[in-house]
């Protein structure tokens, strides 16, 4: 077994970054996956195991999952995905979607006071997309977002910790390990243990960030489509400032939420880690057939 055999998914996320600026100027209809292997430092092989271990597809699997024309593909029958969820029965107070998240929205007071009389622990732990950095109340997540080799834990965690500067933070990486081993193994999504996540913000921020949650894995919709879900089709713009506002990333999925086009737009914790996680949930997705 080689070196890079034995990374982990986190490490591993260092190169799937450097695979999605290679991929972002190769079509996926003309990848060479010789000289892909090439420009990444690795054999054919340790690449083909690098993506079966991070996210379960190949190398042109990955390269189709990351395409613009994946993301057009998620935005067919766009208009339905919202409103189907819905008529299944997976209304805003039930399970919602495919990473099992059960949520309480604060009430406005809380809001208001930024924080204040709350006690929240954060901490980091390895996830595939880098380092996840977390907060949690004893209701549940109120933050979650990533650190790298461009972003310092500590730096992360201020940028989820000036959302609330009334409240008090105590880290604590080992209360906050096991609930990054929930979010990001597919194999503990479960509907009897669900992700209890803390949505604070103000009225409108919630309902955009309940839609959210009601987007499946593998499906995305559009600014203006949550707008006229919500029954404000003028308000795209202000729904994309309540997505960008999501501060909790991934498990609340504003990833899945793409422009009219299919084009991946602005994503607060980078473009390309928007484009890995559409890429892993692929292989989520192919893995349960």
């Amino acid at each position: 077994m080689t070196q890079h055999q034995t990374l982990s998914p986190q490490s591993d996320y260092e190169t799937v970054r450097a695979a999605i600026a290679y991929l972002s100027e190769t079509g996926p209809d003309e990848l060479d996956l010789p000289r892909f292997a090439r420009a990444m430092g690795l054999t054919e092989r340790q690449l083909t195991d690098l993506f079966r271990r991070w996210c379960g597809l190949s190398p042109k699997s990955f390269a189709q999952a990351v395409a613009l024309d994946h993301a057009k593909s998620l935005l067919r029958q766009n208009g339905s995905v919202l409103d189907t969820t819905y008529e299944v029965g997976l209304s805003s107070t039930s399970r919602l979607h495919d990473l099992f998240v059960a949520y309480e929205a604060m009430p406005p007071g809380a809001f208001r006071a930024r924080g204040e009389g709350l006690t929240m622990h954060w901490g980091a732990a390895p996830c595939p997309f880098g380092t996840a950095v977390v907060t949690a109340t004893e209701y549940g997540i109120s933050g979650l977002g990533f650190a790298d080799e461009n972003m310092s834990v500590e730096a992360a965690f201020e940028d989820l910790a000036n959302r609330w500067p009334a409240a008090k933070f105590v880290r604590d990486d080992a209360k906050i390990a096991p609930l990054v081993r929930q979010i990001f193994d597919a194999s503990r999504w479960s509907v009897d243990q669900p992700v209890r996540v803390v949505l604070i913000g103000t009225d409108f921020e919630i309902k955009v960030w309940e839609t959210l949650l009601s987007i499946p894995c593998g499906k995305a919709t559009t600014y203006g489509t949550i707008a006229s879900h919500l029954g404000r089709p003028n308000s795209a713009r202000a729904v994309g400032a309540a997505v960008g506002a999501n501060p909790i990333s991934f498990v609340v999925p504003c990833h899945r939420v793409v422009g009219s086009t299919g084009a991946l737009t602005g994503y607060h914790w980078g473009v390309p880690r928007k484009r890995a996680i559409l890429g892993w949930e692929a292989g989520v997705i192919s893995s349960r057939g």
